[in-house]
Formats: structure tokens, C-alpha cells, sequence
């Protein structure tokens, strides 16, 4: 799966995107967990913003 995704960004579609990874503390737990989302370039301040 991974290199499916990894072919798709070396096209020049996949320049527009980009991985991102933010932590998030569980409500249950109170342990971290790692939130990984591909996003478009335009819209990583909001993937960031939201809680």
C-alpha cells in the first residue's frame, strides 16, 4: 500500500500534497496518539486548527 503512495506523489499531481502528523490526546486514555492525514497543500493551517 505504501508504495502505491509513494508513486502517486512523484507524479506531478502528488507535489500538491502533503502528509501530515499531529498529536492528539485521547479523551479515554489520556494517552497520545498520532492523527496521519494527506492533505492538500492549501489546507494544512486547517488540518492543524481543527481540535
Amino acid at each position: 500500500m505504501a508504495k502505491k503512495v509513494i508513486a502517486t506523489l512523484k507524479t506531478g499531481q502528488g507535489k500538491t500534497f502533503a502528509k501530515c502528523i499531529k498529536m492528539v490526546k485521547s479523551p479515554k486514555t489520556d494517552a497520545y496518539m498520532f492523527k496521519e492525514e494527506m492533505v492538500h497543500v492549501d489546507h494544512v493551517k486547517d488540518f492543524f486548527a481543527e481540535k
